[in-house]
């Protein structure tokens, strides 16, 4: 536990009214975004808070409107980060907080919270939360219904005393959705041109492997929880209800616990035989569980999110992946075996990629019919270091590395080859672009492969605008997968 010495504002005294925390919204609970999903970040701490009797307001500001009025009457507003997008936007809310409501108790909690957690205590929040934070959430409303501001609770940080986050295992109530925005208003998954109301859940929390470059570990370490097999059935029963024909599995490796969540899949497709679904994970675990894949398959898996990152054996060692260009190969050929497709992420542009490794990342892409597989908005995304990244514990990290933008929540760091990092914002820029003019995949790839070739000097690709693929246009959820 540290002690922290210095403090720009005092929780004590200058909250008033810890006697209406118990009143209709007398919590605020805020998503900032979660990638087109409605919010488990909302879902699960509102039936915590609900159990223990307060009558917290959830609001997803992505999507509905955040009033004044319900910063107003709020005690406590707990502001939802769970990913960087969120974080950004999460700051511009509390900031907004502060001006409408100063007597408001602000907390940040989730994933982001935890890594920002130095920044956000000085210039934003009252208290932030990592791991697993519902409990910590419940246990600090009532620490300030009791006027104990300064309590040392678990997993909860404040300017006066820092802990590290929560990763014990929570008891797990049914997520309470009937008070979030319909599914209407979130991704859909498009197949076949049809847009079909998707749901979101988690079979597990945290995950077992250490890649250098995931903002999991420094939270988790190696460890994962399992979501009870009924809390996350009814959840998705619910969801069902409410329209959802497929469901998203969005843990962060939904195979850490290939069994557990193979039962899952199999009460899925008994109740709701038309209810399809999609998961992540590792190229290692399609190698190591190849003979599961046909299963999933038959069970209503239309696509595996798989973090490739890159074909560079080189910059696989550097993060400590744990797959190599082959295995990608292997694992594409599993997939298509068992009628499921993958959904690569990527991690095109980091300190080690060459000019040489985007091309040969294009080529891949190519040779193999993934153009249409592979959400463009990948082919631009640049290595985030956040604050506590485990790839800071690595000595050779200061050669590359460059000073913390805390309102950025990122480490800077500069290529070595000033030409990767201009073809990276030029990609940035067609992707952009591309997006907002609904442009086809096969011509913002066309126009990503020209400006790849030119920026290394090499002849320009051949590929026609649309060649001709074996491949049928995979299932996709209409936001794309990004950090």
């Amino acid at each position: 536990m540290i002690k922290i010495a210095q403090q720009n504002r005092t929780t004590e005294s200058t909250h008033v009214g810890w006697d209406r925390l118990r009143s209709d919204g007398g919590v605020l609970l805020i998503s900032c975004y979660e990638l087109g999903h409605q919010p488990l970040s909302l879902a699960f701490p509102l039936a915590y808070l609900r159990e223990a009797g307060y009558a917290p307001r959830a609001v997803d500001s992505s999507v509905e409107t955040l009033d004044d009025d319900a910063i107003r009457a709020a005690r406590l507003v707990g502001i939802a980060v769970p990913m960087h997008t969120a974080l950004r936007l999460g700051t511009q809310i509390a900031t907004r907080v502060r001006s409408v409501n100063p007597d408001a108790v602000i907390c940040f909690y989730g994933l982001y919270a935890w890594l920002n957690a130095d920044f956000l205590l000085r210039e934003h929040s009252d208290y932030v939360i990592g791991g697993e934070y519902e409990q910590p959430l419940r246990d600090l409303c009532d620490a300030l219904e009791r006027g104990e501001p300064d309590a040392d609770i678990m997993g909860v940080s404040s300017r006066q005393v820092r802990v590290g986050p929560s990763v014990e295992r929570i008891a797990f109530p049914m997520p309470q959705r009937e008070s979030l925005p319909e599914l209407r208003e979130y991704a859909h998954l498009m197949r076949d041109g049809v847009a079909i109301p998707a749901g979101y859940t988690e079979a597990t929390r945290g995950c077992h492997h250490t890649c250098l470059h995931c903002p999991v570990v420094p939270l988790y370490r190696g460890r994962f929880f399992v979501v009870p097999r009924p809390v996350v059935l009814e959840d998705i029963r619910q969801q069902v209800q409410a329209g959802a024909r497929h469901i998203t599995f969005g843990d962060p490796d939904f195979l850490n616990g290939p069994t557990h969540s193979l039962r899952i899949c199999r009460a899925l497709r008994e109740e709701f035989p038309g209810v399809t679904f999609d998961m992540t994970t590792r190229i290692e675990h399609i190698l190591q569980h190849r003979d599961l894949m046909s299963e999933f398959g038959a069970l209503g898996c239309l696509f595996v999110i798989s973090a490739v990152e890159s074909v560079s054996e080189l910059v696989l060692e550097k993060i400590d992946k744990g797959h190599t260009k082959a295995d990608v190969i292997e694992a594409l050929a599993i997939l298509d075996d068992a009628g499921i497709a993958m959904r690569p992420s990527l991690l095109p542009f980091t300190p080690w990629t060459t000019l040489d490794d985007y091309l040969e990342l294009l080529e891949f892409i190519e040779e193999h019919e993934l153009i249409e597989n592979v959400d463009p908005v990948h082919l631009s995304i640049r290595l985030l270091v956040p604050p506590g990244s485990a790839l800071l514990d690595r000595p050779e990290t200061a050669a590359w590395l460059g000073p913390l933008d805390e309102a950025a929540f990122t480490y800077r760091w500069t290529h070595a080859d000033p030409r990767v990092d201009a073809l990276q914002r030029a990609v940035a820029a067609v992707v952009e672009h591309a997006e907002m003019q609904e442009q086809e995949a096969y011509e913002t790839f066309r126009q990503i492969s020209m400006l790849a070739h030119a920026m290394a000097g090499a002849p320009p690709g051949e590929s026609a605008p649309k060649p001709h693929s074996s491949r049928k246009p995979p299932p996709r959820l209409s936001e794309s997968w990004f950090c």
